[in-house]
């Protein structure tokens, strides 16, 4: 089954190719990351300069002009049809604890502004040390449990203003 991508450059310009059609473009590569493509007679020297591979977002220089480029397959376009999208906003507003535990370590301290996956705290559980990251960026409202306490698997632990 062949995959088809959707592409949009500088998030205007769409175009749409196949699988087999970017496979059979007549490109060698030159360096890391770097490439020379011949269409129709004409030379190309193209350089991608940054990649998001989670995102599927990539700034490519073509003969010294960058672009911006966001590629989407057919997956990502059924993902989307659903109503889920990849790296959406999150709306988290308190951390509840995965498993039952003991509270290790808290790295955080109320009115705390945190990064999203910036460590919050350590919940041991069954012998194994599990670093709790934060999910969002926000501030700290409130820490409802303290260094030394047992908790229970759903257990508030932290919420964000």
């Amino acid at each position: 089954m062949s995959s088809t991508f959707n592409t949009k450059v500088n998030g205007s310009l769409e175009f749409t190719f196949s699988e087999e059609e970017a496979t059979s473009l007549d490109t060698v590569i030159t360096k890391p990351n770097a490439y020379h493509l011949l269409v129709n007679n004409t030379s190309y020297h193209i350089e991608i300069s940054s990649a998001d591979f989670l995102l599927k977002n990539y700034n490519v220089k073509v003969n010294n002009t960058t672009y911006e480029v966001a590629i989407s397959d057919d997956l990502d376009k059924l993902i989307s049809e659903m109503g889920f999208s990849i790296g959406g906003a999150k709306h988290v507003n308190d951390i509840k604890a995965p498993m039952p535990g003991l509270i290790l370590d808290i790295n955080i301290k109320e009115g705390q502004e945190v990064k999203e996956d910036d460590p919050l705290l350590v919940l041991e559980a069954m012998k194994m040390e599990n670093v709790i990251s934060s999910p969002r960026d926000g501030v700290i409202k409130s820490i409802v449990i303290s260094q030394g306490q047992a908790v229970d698997k759903n257990a508030l632990l932290i919420e964000f203003e």
